[in-house]
């Protein structure tokens, strides 16, 4: 089974820490994949809050996600404080890439926990139209 590998090579958009809550942990005592899934969302939301934007209002328009893949290279367990490196990937008219970096650190040393990447499109809710990335996202996604 050929399994995703994720490289993550562009530039660095904010670092967001959160730290594992009871509702994270699944029967296997660990972080549940589902609860990934909302870690990478919650450093999403963060970084446009940084920016002044939120997911349905960035410029007047919204984001949706396209797609998620997310690869898993070791568990983490509750109360871990989590940091997660968000980054760019490939920009389009209408769309981009975010990588997600998550890792924690236990006895001085730093577990890389996964990597995922979501694929975000610029969308107006209104009209249920895909719509170009406003250009204060776009300077915002290349570092300008």
């Amino acid at each position: 089974m050929a399994r995703i590998k994720i490289d993550i090579t562009g530039n660095e958009l904010a670092i967001v820490h959160t730290r594992v809550r009871i509702s994270d942990i699944n029967y296997g005592n660990h972080v549940g994949n589902d609860s990934f899934v909302s870690l990478i969302h919650e450093a999403r939301v963060q970084w446009l809050k940084q920016h002044g934007f939120t997911e349905l209002d960035i410029a007047g328009t919204g984001l949706i996600m396209s797609d998620l893949a997310i690869q898993f290279s070791n568990e983490a367990y509750y109360g871990d404080e989590i940091q997660i490196i968000v980054s760019t990937g490939d920009i389009s008219r209408v769309s981009f890439e975010l990588y997600y970096q998550v890792t924690a650190e236990r006895n001085k040393v730093t577990i890389n926990l996964a990597k995922a990447r979501t694929g975000m499109v610029c969308f107006d809710y209104q009209s249920k139209k895909v719509v170009a990335v406003p250009s204060i996202l776009m300077d915002v996604l290349k570092g300008i």
